[in-house]
């Protein structure tokens, strides 16, 4: 068990399984989201699924556990591989051939994730779930007060704001960069990969980044234009 903690290939296949894990996440969030362009009250009723509940506040700790130890394990074998490096590290260097972009920026990629993913909770899950933890039915919301479960709210809201979209905008092609990377890489590291499979694996994973981005994107664009051409929609 102390390989698993202590060596490099035991901190990349924790990387590997936390990261597949948050992928399977964002599949689902991302697919959450997409109902409410169709349907403001089918959203709003996952929202009540997903409120104080326990199994719903059981989840939320989990899923903060396994962002956590993903980025502290990124942070650790960042900083090793820079002292292995040593003052080659700060040496002017050309990307080698069929080194992927990504590949040498995933850690600067998983920064931007994670100082955006701020934001999003201080937006959504600070004024829903938290508020009901804390017992309150009711939040200011643009002057308003509203249920901490009405989603649908929340979505249209944040979503008319041209920074917010612009903000998030970036944070999806972040996000895209490190999931059509990170996937495969965490295929590879567990072992499920061969000769053949590899280059598939790479295909998967960037149909699967786009998937989600463009879902994100569908519906960030989507609200913001209904703002524009309906704001009394």
């Amino acid at each position: 068990m102390s390989w698993l903690l202590n060596s490099s290939i035991g901190k990349k296949l924790i990387m590997s399984i936390t990261g597949i894990a948050l992928v399977l996440f964002l599949l689902f969030h991302a697919a959450m989201n997409v109902t409410a362009v169709f349907s403001a009250d089918a959203y709003n009723t996952i929202c009540s699924l997903l409120g104080a509940n326990w199994y719903a506040v059981a989840g939320t700790i989990a899923l903060g556990g396994l962002v956590a130890i993903h980025f502290i394990y990124a942070l650790i074998l960042t900083i090793q591989n820079r002292k292995a490096r040593g003052h080659d590290a700060y040496a002017v260097s050309v990307r080698p051939k069929n080194v992927e972009w990504a590949s040498q920026n995933m850690f600067v990629l998983g920064v931007i994730v994670i100082g955006f993913m701020v934001l999003h909770f201080s937006q959504f899950w600070y004024k829903m779930m938290f508020t009901e933890l804390m017992g309150h039915h009711e939040v200011e919301l643009g002057g308003k007060l509203v249920s901490p479960q009405d989603g649908a709210a929340f979505i249209q809201y944040y979503f008319s704001q041209a920074w917010v979209v612009v903000a998030y905008i970036v944070w999806y092609i972040a996000l895209w960069f490190h999931l059509s990377h990170g996937f495969w890489s965490a295929i590879q590291t567990i072992g499920w990969n061969n000769l053949v499979w590899m280059n598939r694996w790479k295909v998967i994973s960037q149909v699967v980044a786009t998937l989600i981005c463009l879902a994100f994107a569908f519906v960030t664009l989507y609200f913001y234009a209904r703002h524009l051409f309906c704001p009394f929609a």
